[in-house]
């Protein structure tokens, strides 16, 4: 996508600086370093073996908590594991499946996206919501629908102060592990009824999108509900839906936040976009993104390369395994053309630096206009 396509689906008066030496020898510089095929080869094939782990994590945990736990605390071990299992494969597969990142093959990339369905949420809102709008207008309140949670949570400065955000840093663990229910329910119909994500428009799916997206809903209704309902009393298969939903949305919701909602990280304004102040579109991504835990294999594994999300939104569309080996590559030419690249050692540091971040937005007032 061109930084004028990008200007042409978002906000008027949100636009980029086209092109700059900076992007140019990013992109140069990581063209190179893909282009040794034993590497693509190496990269592909960690992806498929993560991809078989992850699935075969998921289907053994719902056995175990549908066919085999007979005891609460098996039940809810499995039920954990259920959620952890679904985010790494959100993480891992539909994540870049849908950034079409995953595989080489656009046929393989379009089916596997469709595991975003079967986890309850649409692939074709995602591609707009995820893809679009949020990589493109990176932490700009009013653009990013990522960032935007109000009335409950207030993540940057140009949104509205509300008098509950004072207390944002101690109740948003909890609300976070809420966001699944609202994906399940009222969440892609939302979007879809207001024919809007932030202020991008958006319309309805049409042909094998419109198909995919009700049979997403009826594959996922009928393995979540469905079946536990024949084996189980109501009661057991909704605490069940619970955790498992409330695990998956806390660990999604947490990993995308210490990319982005964090103080190292900037939140420019709509109208410090317009005109002679526009930032260059990769000069944006950068700043306005942090990187943790980089040195963390685990992290790595599990969370799909998203630790590295800084490279991840320069580069959405380049497979998630080869992150770790262009993340120095773009800290030698940021340092070089004077941009600010910035990476939290541990999740530990990321995660103190976003419960800041939230007791300052939930205490500082908003700009001139907004509500207090």
């Amino acid at each position: 996508m061109t930084t004028s396509q990008r200007g042409a689906l978002g906000p008027a008066r949100v636009s980029f600086q086209g092109g700059g030496a900076f992007h140019t020898e990013l992109r140069e510089r990581v063209r190179a370093l893909l282009a040794d095929p034993v590497r693509r080869r190496r990269a592909q094939r960690a992806m498929y073996v993560k991809s078989a782990v992850m699935t075969a994590w998921a289907v053994a945990s719902w056995v175990v908590l549908v066919l085999v736990a007979d005891t609460w605390w098996q039940a809810a071990a499995a039920a954990v594991s259920l959620g952890l299992a679904l985010a790494g494969i959100g993480f891992n597969i539909t994540h870049d499946a849908n950034h079409g990142s995953y595989s080489p093959h656009p046929r393989l990339n379009r089916a596997m996206s469709w595991s975003m369905d079967l986890m309850g949420a649409s692939s074709y809102v995602w591609r707009t919501k995820h893809n679009v709008v949020h990589h493109t207008y990176t932490n700009i309140a009013g653009a990013d629908s990522d960032i935007d949670s109000m009335p409950f949570a207030r993540f940057a400065p140009e949104q509205p102060r509300r008098r509950l955000h004072r207390f944002q840093h101690i109740y948003i663990w909890g609300l976070y592990g809420l966001f699944a229910i609202k994906w399940h329910t009222t969440g892609d119909f939302g979007y879809l009824r207001a024919g809007l994500i932030g202020e991008t428009p958006f319309r309805w799916p049409r042909g094998r999108d419109l198909v995919g997206f009700w049979v997403g809903k009826a594959i996922f209704v009928s393995w979540t509900i469905v079946i536990p309902l024949l084996l189980h009393p109501a009661w057991q298969v909704a605490l069940g839906f619970a955790a498992v939903s409330f695990v998956l949305a806390a660990t999604l919701a947490v990993t995308f936040q210490l990319a982005h909602c964090l103080e190292e990280a900037d939140f420019p304004s709509a109208e410090g976009m317009s005109g002679d102040r526009r930032s260059e579109w990769a000069r944006h991504q950068v700043e306005t993104t942090v990187d943790f835990a980089p040195r963390s294999r685990l992290i790595t594994w599990y969370l799909g390369g998203l630790n590295f999300q800084i490279e991840h939104h320069l580069f959405s569309r380049v497979l998630h395994t080869h992150y770790p080996a262009m993340a120095g590559i773009v800290q030698e030419v940021c340092a070089r053309h004077g941009v600010r690249y910035q990476a939290h050692p541990t999740v530990g540091s990321a995660l103190a630096s976003h419960a800041r971040w939230l007791r300052r937005m939930g205490q500082e007032p908003a700009p001139a206009g907004g509500a207090a």
